[in-house]
């Protein structure tokens, strides 16, 4: 006999029969390519450890929390791990400016007697202000002594570091036995009271012997023939040893910032930096997370107990979400912990991880407590897992894959940072996937084991099935339980799921809401082309420090008065050079000239000490064009003039490498960063004399020339890992197109709006781009693998079904993924609040294409029918027709079983097995039984097959007498609930030829009692 295995089923009549019609073969519709070589073992294989699981599960419930505590000592590690440096982390590891930096310290050794800030490698040790004035012009005498008056106190300032007292004169960079001076300082001092009267020319003034550039020391400008007519801001410099105590600069910030804070700057508003303000400020953000954290954690319990919750206090779920929540955190403690102990680096980027963390694990939690409903609440619990891990394996596996391969492509790029947030982030997934299939399926089977026994989910006291006579409905919801959907016996559908099939599904199946589906698709793509074009590139370094942040402002004030005067660039004449030759020097200087034709490169501001060196030897009648001569005179010039002697490296008699500096304006933004980086090596590409230009600033601009092609190179390699992983574990290839195109259109989006939202394309956004594959991954393959592997003949009834079985898994898992990124929002933090940006958008555009665009294409392009037999319009209106309407007026079937009776196709054969004229049709019966040849049973004027008589729910169902392929098996004994069973014949269907010719009259009724 044809049968399942041997479990209790409690069914109505009607499900009984549609159960049974579930175990026959599959009629595949048209041609459907199916390559499940990998995916039917890979699901048997997960069957049966979830068996395993269950029948252990206290085993694989303990387990993970003790690992999860070994592991997670590794915290103890965090302080020791923590490498937070900026220049570490955030620029390229293999950045050229690094090596050209490195080519400088080599040949232009610093001379600390003989400071020079233009001539440093690094951005040096200093303490910076900004006075800005109140009123519109800060030369004015009482604006002036405030700023006198500040200077003096930063002179004035002593720190103890230890047992020692550190003033600013024994540490400030010295020149010429004297610390630095700030000459706007000098200026002021030495014109007193007279200096509104003094014509102080911009951008040099020529004080003493000298000319002073002022162009880094007074802002905001108001400038008549050179001549300043007003200014609203001034800068001060105080410069510090370089191999001076590191502690001290950050002292000095403190101190400084207090002496600000103190000082009453009544006329002016005054700003304040150090060369460590910076990073000292990125670190501190770290703070600003914890309580964020805490904060999702609650956020992701509460809307997982939501989407969880029941009305039925046996069936409910709130310690399975609780426990489901807890599996993601216990995933975040132990990789974390490992990653610790093992030494990878924690950088402040990873602090973005948990939240990701959260709401993938939550994810996988909907979909194995969404299989877990569908199984049959009266196998035993260990069927029950098994049967959950069968159906989810593939799609928890999946995401996990996707997921965390395209974190490990995130190691291929040259930042630190990024390394260290994709390392510790797919080690999390994979902790987080491992929890799910052990901790989690081990509390899916306890819980199971209390609802089996019908105890409240929270006194785990047995309560009763129905509500006992006199009882209120108070009673009725707290302490009645155990209910179930009796014609599956599996636990009730969620009003979710019914909500996309009777509403959503039809809604956006209408030929009207389709062609406003394609309009809205058509405005979401021109606008995410637009925003793609507006797309700017790398990070500002004033976003790594919080909003609220005293550099910020200072940043703020430097970019709103002193952007007219960029960087200093040096440009290098590596190697040995003639510079006596005059035809080389004349391929210098043409060289020189290309360089000062750049737009944003200031013609009369350009230090040479070749320059100066010949007009010293046309005053002293040298003839510098003789090698002899030149290399004689060039030590007496580089004494007379000590700073050239910075920039020529002159050793046994040869000049191993020299420089000149030109100077940049009007570089205000990282468009114009960027510009002025391609620009100046472009140049020195081109000139004859090998050139190399170097600025300290240079090596945070060298993400511009790796953060496009490195995205690009991400990209495309996640991209194909993806297909490939989708091709092999999703059996239908079909899906692998609908991957691609929605890849590609969510990147799109997600690349176009992120820039119209003022994200920028930096290392934060590139890694998140990459990681948007994975989840588009997510969102389209299940939902157009649940399209194309639909029996339902017409495409919108496909597209309908997918949405009924995915539509609220996808919705809850987007939801859970948002909800756990949500409150990065709320950071101070430039880097914080961009994850959040990005990952709203990619699950945001995910989820749209998930359950709107890509449903609707599929009613487009559905080829599984194209090549079905077309039936002429007579064969359509066939006799069995007017039987069905004949029929169906006398069906009587309730809300739930006419939803069931929907949820089955029953599609007519053309070919006859009864070819008495008394049976009018054989119809193919969709169902998964491999016991029937090609599916067909004869049923004699069987439309309906089955007959609801009002109060009696009895179902008549009819054999042959000869060769019975249905079997009474009311004799046969049941079990104590007294549950149907339907019974097949297990002998096949004779052949074609040979098959007897039948009277249907000839059949003998079949009539049983249903258990309601």
């Amino acid at each position: 006999m044809l049968q399942e295995k041997k479990k209790s089923y409690k069914m109505t009549p009607v499900s009984s029969v549609f159960f049974f019609l579930s175990k026959m073969p599959v009629n595949m519709a048209g041609c459907r390519c199916r390559t499940d070589c990998v995916e039917k073992p890979f699901s048997i294989g997960y069957q049966k450890f979830g068996r395993f699981v269950g029948k252990h599960p206290w085993c694989f419930f303990i387990a993970p929390l003790f690992l999860s505590t070994v592991l997670g000592s590794g915290f103890y590690f965090l302080e020791e791990r923590e490498s937070n440096d900026i220049e570490e982390q955030f620029t390229p590891t293999n950045g050229p400016a690094k090596l050209e930096r490195k080519f400088v310290q080599e040949n232009f050794p610093l001379n600390n007697s003989v400071f020079s800030n233009q001539r440093l490698y690094t951005d040096g040790v200093y303490a910076s202000f900004i006075a800005v004035s109140r009123s519109p012009n800060i030369f004015t005498d009482a604006a002036l002594q405030e700023i006198l008056s500040l200077d003096k106190k930063v002179r004035q300032i002593n720190i103890t570091a230890g047992h020692e007292r550190l003033t600013f004169e024994g540490l400030c960079a010295r020149k010429y036995n004297k610390c630095i001076p700030n000459k706007i300082i000098d200026i002021v001092n030495h014109y007193g009271s007279k200096i509104e009267q003094t014509e102080l020319t911009f951008p040099f003034f020529r004080f003493g012997f000298s000319h002073v550039f002022l162009g880094y020391s007074v802002g905001g400008v108001n400038v008549s023939s050179t001549v300043i007519k007003s200014a609203k801001a001034i800068r001060l410099f105080y410069f510090l040893k370089e191999d001076g105590p590191s502690m001290l600069c950050s002292k000095c910030k403190c101190t400084l910032y207090r002496q600000c804070s103190d000082f009453a700057c009544f006329l002016s508003q005054v700003t304040h930096s150090t060369s460590l303000s910076r990073q000292v400020e990125f670190e501190a953000n770290t703070k600003d997370v914890i309580p964020l954290f805490s904060i999702t954690y609650v956020i992701a319990i509460g809307f997982s107990i939501l989407s969880c919750l029941r009305f039925d206090c046996v069936r409910n779920k709130v310690w399975v979400a609780t426990f489901g929540v807890l599996s993601a955190g216990l995933a975040v403690l132990s990789s974390f912990g490992m990653m610790l102990y093992i030494g990878v680096p924690f950088v402040m980027t990873v602090a973005n991880s948990p939240f990701l963390i959260m709401g993938i694990g939550v994810d996988d939690m909907f979909i194995l407590i969404s299989c877990w409903q569908q199984t049959n609440v009266h196998d035993r619990v260990e069927d029950r897992l098994a049967d959950t891990y069968k159906e989810a394996a593939i799609s928890i596996t999946i995401t996990t894959l996707t997921d965390v391969l395209a974190f490990y492509i995130g190691l291929m790029t040259p930042f630190r940072s990024v390394q260290s947030f994709c390392l510790y982030s797919s080690t999390a997934i994979l902790f987080c996937y491992f929890y799910s299939i052990t901790f989690f399926g081990a509390f899916l089977v306890l819980n199971g084991m209390r609802e089996n026994s019908n105890k409240h989910w929270l006194t785990c006291k047995e309560v009763p099935h129905d509500c006992p006579v006199g009882r209120s409905k108070w009673y009725d919801l707290c302490c009645v339980g155990g209910t179930y959907d009796r014609h599956s016996g599996t636990e009730e559908v969620q009003p979710m799921n019914h909500f996309f099939k009777k509403y959503y599904g039809p809604a956006l199946t209408k030929p009207w809401t389709k062609v406003c589906v394609i309009i809205l698709y058509a405005v979401y793509l021109i606008i995410s082309i637009y925003g793609c074009f507006q797309i700017k590139e790398g990070i500002d370094l004033r976003n790594l420090a919080a909003d609220d942040s005293y550099v910020v402002r200072y940043y703020d004030d430097e970019k709103a008065y002193f952007s007219e005067y960029g960087p200093n660039i040096m440009v290098v004449i590596r190697g040995e050079f003639s510079y006596w030759d005059e035809k080389h020097v004349s391929d210098l200087e043409s060289c020189v000239e290309d360089f000062k034709n750049l737009s944003f490169i200031e013609k009369d501001i350009f230090t040479s000490w070749l320059k100066s060196y010949k007009y010293y030897g046309y005053h002293t009648n040298l003839n510098l064009s003789v090698e002899n001569v030149f290399k004689t005179n060039l030590d007496t010039f580089l004494r007379f003039y000590s700073d050239f002697k910075q920039d020529v490296n002159f050793t046994n008699n040869s000049i191993h490498a020299s420089r000149f500096f030109i100077q940049t304006v009007n570089i205000s933004t990282a468009i114009d960063e960027m510009n002025m980086l391609n620009k100046l090596r472009d140049t020195a590409k081109r000139c004859p004399v090998p050139l190399m230009v170097y600025h300290p600033a240079f090596i945070y601009h060298d993400q511009y020339a790796v953060i496009v092609s490195n995205t690009i190179q991400n990209i495309s390699v996640t991209t194909a890992v993806m297909l490939f992983i989708s091709l092999l574990l999703i059996p239908n290839p079909l899906c692998s197109l609908w991957v691609t195109f929605s890849i590609a259109s969510v990147i799109v989006g997600v690349t176009g709006f992120m820039a119209l939202w003022d994200v920028n394309l930096d290392t934060i956004s590139m890694i998140i781009l990459v990681v948007c594959i994975g989840f588009s991954v997510d969102f389209s393959a299940h939902i157009s693998y649940a399209f194309v592997s639909n029996q339902r003949p017409s495409a919108n009834e496909k597209a309908v079904e997918a949405l009924f079985h995915l539509g609220y898994p996808i919705v809850q898992g987007a939801v859970s993924t948002i909800l756990g990124v949500v409150v990065l929002s709320a950071s101070k933090n430039y880097i914080f609040r961009t994850f959040f940006k990005i990952m709203f958008l990619v699950i945001l555009f995910g989820l749209i294409h998930g359950i709107t665009f890509i449903p609707v294409f599929l009613t487009f392009f559905d080829t599984s029918t194209w090549g079905s037999s077309k039936l002429s319009e007579d064969e359509k209106r066939k006799p069995e027709d007017q039987t069905v309407s004949k029929y169906q007026a006398n069906i009587r079937i309730d809300d739930q079983e006419k939803q069931i009776y929907d949820n089955h196709t029953f599609l007519p054969d053309t070919f006859q097995i009864c070819p008495s004229e008394t049976c009018t049709s054989v119809w193919t019966i969709t169902g998964n039984s491999n016991h029937t040849q090609s599916g067909q049973i004869c049923m004699a004027s069987t439309i309906p097959m089955f007959r609801v008589d009002g109060q009696t729910y009895e179902v008549q169902m009819y054999t042959p007498r000869v060769n019975a392929q249905l079997t009474d098996i009311t004799n046969q004994s049941l079990d104590s609930s007294d549950q149907n069973h339907v019974m097949g014949n297990s002998q096949p269907l004779p052949n074609e030829n040979n098959i007897p010719a039948m009277n249907c009259s000839n059949f003998a009724g079949l009539r049983k009692k249903a258990i309601m």
